[in-house]
């Protein structure tokens, strides 16, 4: 784990976007099209923790970023190109534009300065997305990532934020993915190796104290 001041030198909330990925109803609500990804991130704590450093950002002074996934009802555009897609093709609870499936859910609370990006194809929050220029409009150095799913969006979302030239940091206990024990493994043997691990209360605690204090 870095040290407090490490994490205070790269999570200035000038230059730090807060990212939430996949954070909608129909992946992580009370009727989800993943039940088991959603009972995870809510038992875990993995969502609340979302929820309490969305609440930190916006008394922080920092830019949250919600990527959400859907798809059109008619399924133009959609990727068919892997097992997944096709997969959540048959899945009873789709992520169709402008129902509740794509709406954030709670308990984050998603305030007007906050950007909702969606998309329409492909796995990651940032490839193809426009959230990379939106991003280098904001003055972002910093991408910390949140949500679901460990297995797929995570990984992907954090080696591209590299790719693209940020710092990507990764609150640990503020993601989640299934089965329970595959996310510390990823964390520990992949993301470790490219992302600054880290943990929501010591982000928190980042963000919470004054700076120059």
């Amino acid at each position: 784990m870095p040290s407090y001041e490490q994490l205070r030198e790269i999570l200035d909330p000038a230059t730090t976007v807060l990212l939430t990925v996949e954070c909608q109803q129909g992946v992580v609500g009370t009727e989800s099209a993943l039940p088991e990804l959603a009972e995870e991130a809510r038992t875990s704590g993995a969502l609340a923790n979302v929820a309490r450093l969305v609440i930190a950002a916006h008394h922080g002074g920092v830019q949250v970023v919600h990527a959400v996934a859907e798809r059109r009802p008619d399924g133009r555009a959609a990727n068919r190109n892997a097992r997944l897609f096709r997969a959540a093709e048959r899945l009873p609870v789709q992520q169709l534009s402008g129902t509740r499936a794509v709406r954030i859910a709670p308990p984050i609370e998603v305030a007007d300065e906050d950007l909702v990006v969606r998309r329409l194809h492909g796995l990651s929050p940032l490839a193809g997305t426009g959230v990379d220029p939106l991003l280098r409009n904001l003055g972002c150095r910093t991408l910390l990532v949140t949500g679901v799913s460990a297995n797929v969006a995570i990984p992907n979302a954090v080696f591209d934020a590299v790719n693209l030239g940020y710092t990507a940091v990764v609150p640990a206990d503020a993601i989640a993915g299934v089965p329970a024990d595959y996310t510390p493994a990823m964390v520990r043997n992949t993301l470790a190796l490219v992302a600054t691990v880290t943990s929501t209360q010591d982000v928190l605690g980042v963000w919470k104290r004054p700076r120059g204090a």
